[in-house]
């Protein structure tokens, strides 16, 4: 009728459009869900990690099956997604606990005890390693150990070797101090013995002299053919380096081959400082750009051929390819776990290609998560894998969210050029900046470093490294063989001269490197799941995981320790106006760097100022000097110095067992060789009210637990890996 007024439309209340929100939200993430499966795979490897006792097999196991039955079970029954959503994550979290077990049991090997007296060792010279501060290094498949039972010999040992450093296939006879991979060099720092346990790398040993020619029967023959893969790999980075000097072929021999022997620590530290040093290993970048250089010039050269592009699909072809070059590339490279991951990571991306869907998604990422995670397990703990898929989910993400760029109809070429530049430069930065801020958490927790202009280097490098130097040692390398490597690698060379440059300057700006102290340990699990919210979750809702991923940003630190003691007794220091003393400077230095750089402070190079020094001990001649004196001679000390010792500071560290105390040294601390075998490293905190001698100490050991690869050797011999 004319002039009814309709009833007016009620206004939904705000907590009703609130639970519509939210069920829009929810309904949104449909596809989603399975995405969050290699995440409770990985928290269950994580919880594996993080035991300080080594569990029982069959209650995991019997975990996992329980868990999977339950979820299957429900599936079948085709219960709602409330239900089997939480069950799929407890199998998943259930299989990541079996699967990290069952890898543990399947790589123990025997591991190296801490000898006393010299050894001998004979065998084969599998792989040329990194050098460390002592010399060459080489990775050893022992035949023989002198002292040693066959099978309490390790599969392999690291070796430092005086003189000429060996070659892969070499047989070899070496005396030498045999000990375990070394312990952390601090509570919660880098396990090098947990890294060398997976990789079968049983002991490390320090040459007494030089290597000698061996006579061993001849080796099985996975051995013979690993080590012609690496005698290979060798003569390739010799002769990369012949061609372009040691300088820039020496970072061009560790981006191809993974061989460090020729690299220049100064250069080392200034790719470090600028941000580059991830250039140096060989991991997700090289594979990505190794990959996509052969696909794209495969599908160039198929589209080419109007002949052969009309009778074979030339994607396809072109994947095969990039198939072919990534598991080539990581056989040249060595195949270290970060390059295995990211080969995994890259061929899913080609056979998703293969397959005729997407080749780059959330979805292929988690299948390339899921796949490594339970190929190794032990990935989950190291910075690497962290590192790189959270920063490839966090570029995934911002595909997904990139807008559809509009096609141009009929625009002159110099506005497209212009705009395609303009396009290119700013989804480099923000892919840089997204990158960055996916990987800041990790770097600041196991690096303790940030590179301040370290976007401004890796802008200035990208297409250096990506369109000149990868793609033109790519071709070298093949082509050096048949000796026609020369011009591609010496353009290869130019663009390492122009990156080294660029990392030179950028490293030399004032306020280049910050340290940060590490966080807790359980923040940084904190900050992995933050990041991972704001990648996988669709919708403004991921913002809600924002300041989770920056909790190693803002989470409050502990209080730094007042004193460090190393590994073994053999180095300490303190903590002065916000500066590491160091009681002996020089001596065992990467875990003097390591322990400062984790709490956050700078080691200082001046010596102790008011110490006595003697062949085996240092101590303070007055209270106010410091506050410990450091006996680091093998043998205990007399009585009288002992005294002395006690006298001189309130906290006494004895390399040596000591079996008996004089009356000066109660109330004091004392530390002895029982304490450091047991222990490890230790950090030390005032407490109680001024005057007294009260400590609370916290022992690497307790942070590690016993688990199979944490036997504690001689400081002296294990060297840090580093």
């Amino acid at each position: 009728m004319a002039g009814v007024i309709p009833p007016a439309t009620p206004v939904p209340s705000l907590r009703a459009r609130g639970a519509d929100f939210l069920r829009a939200q929810v309904l949104a993430q449909s596809l989603r869900w399975r995405l969050w499966a290699p995440v409770a795979l990985g928290g269950g490897c994580g919880v594996y990690f993080s035991l300080k006792s080594e569990p029982e097999a069959w209650p995991l196991l019997a975990f996992a099956l329980l868990t999977a039955a339950i979820w299957l079970g429900a599936r079948r029954l085709r219960l709602d997604r409330v239900w089997t959503l939480p069950l799929m994550l407890l199998a998943c979290f259930a299989l990541g606990l079996a699967v990290a077990k069952l890898r543990t049991d399947a790589v123990t090997a025997p591991i190296a005890p801490a000898m006393d007296q010299p050894t001998v060792v004979e065998g084969w010279v599998v792989d040329v390693d990194s050098p460390g501060a002592a010399g060459p290094r080489v990775v050893i498949a022992p035949v023989r150990i002198r002292g040693l039972a066959p099978e309490d010999t390790p599969v392999r040992l690291r070796a430092t070797v005086r003189g000429v450093a060996p070659e892969p296939g070499d047989a070899i006879r070496l005396f030498a101090i045999l000990n375990p991979p070394p312990a952390p060099a601090s509570p919660g720092a880098y396990d090098f013995g947990r890294t060398a346990f997976f990789q079968g790398m049983g002991g490390v040993a320090f040459g007494l002299g030089e290597t000698r020619p061996a006579y061993l029967p001849k080796p099985p023959w996975r051995l013979r053919a690993e080590m012609a893969v690496n005698g290979v790999r060798f003569d390739l980075a010799k002769r990369i380096v012949a061609r372009q000097g040691e300088r820039a072929g020496g970072i061009a021999a560790a981006m191809t081959t993974g061989h460090e022997a020729w690299l220049d620590p100064d250069d080392v530290d200034t790719m470090r400082d600028s941000g580059l040093a991830h250039i140096l290993s060989i991991s997700g970048l090289h594979m990505a750009v190794v990959g996509g250089f052969a696909f794209f010039l495969v599908r160039l050269l198929v589209a080419a051929w109007p002949w052969l592009a009309l009778r074979v699909p030339g994607k396809k072809v072109a994947a095969s390819a990039g198939l072919i070059a990534v598991w080539t590339y990581l056989v040249i490279s060595g195949a270290p776990a970060p390059a295995e991951r990211a080969a995994i990571t890259a061929s899913i991306a080609f056979v998703a290609v293969l397959m005729d869907r997407q080749a780059i998604t959330m979805h292929a990422l988690a299948v390339a998560a899921f796949v490594v995670l339970l190929l190794q397990p032990e990935a989950i703990v190291t910075p690497g894998f962290q590192m790189s898929f959270a920063a490839t989910a966090a570029l995934v993400a911002l595909v997904e969210a990139w807008p559809a760029r509009p096609k141009e109809i009929s625009a002159p070429w110099p506005i497209l050029l212009v705009q395609r530049i303009g396009a290119w430069i700013g989804a480099a930065i923000l892919a840089s900046l997204v990158a960055g801020a996916a990987t800041g958490p990790f770097a600041m927790q196991h690096f303790n470093r940030t590179a301040m202009y370290g976007l401004a280097a890796n802008l200035a490098t990208a297409p250096v490294s990506d369109f000149l130097i990868m793609p033109a040692l790519a071709i070298g390398a093949m082509l050096e063989p048949l000796g026609l490597g020369a011009p591609f690698l010496w353009l290869a060379a130019k663009g390492i001269e122009l990156m080294l440059v660029i990392g030179t300057w950028t490293a030399s700006l004032p306020g280049a490197v910050r340290t940060v102290a590490s966080a807790p340990d359980f923040v940084l699990p904190v900050a992995f799941l933050g990041v991972l919210f704001c990648c996988l979750w669709r919708g403004p809702l991921r913002w809600l995981g924002l300041p989770f991923a920056a909790a190693v940003m803002i989470w409050p630190r502990a209080p730094t320790p007042d004193l460090w003691i190393g590994d073994g007794g053999t180095n300490a220091a303190w903590v002065e106006a916000g500066e590491a003393v160091v009681a002996r400077p020089g001596v065992r230095q990467f875990a003097v760097d390591v322990w400062s750089r984790r709490r956050g402070l700078t080691p200082t190079d001046r010596l102790a100022e008011g110490w006595t020094c003697t062949r085996f001990s240092c101590a303070p001649s007055a209270p106010e000097a410091g506050p410990l004196a450091l006996w680091w001679g093998k043998r205990a000390p007399s009585a009288e110095q002992m005294d002395a010792l006690c006298r001189s500071a309130p906290t006494v560290s004895i390399r040596a067992q000591v079996t008996v105390l004089p009356a000066s040294c109660e109330g004091r601390l004392v530390l002895d060789g029982v304490d450091y075998a047991r222990g490890g490293a230790v950090e030390l905190w005032r407490v109680g009210p001024a005057g007294e001698n009260r400590w609370r100490a916290v022992w690497s050991a307790q942070v590690r637990g016993d688990r199979p690869w944490s036997r504690v050797g001689d400081p002296d011999v294990s060297d840090s890996g580093g």
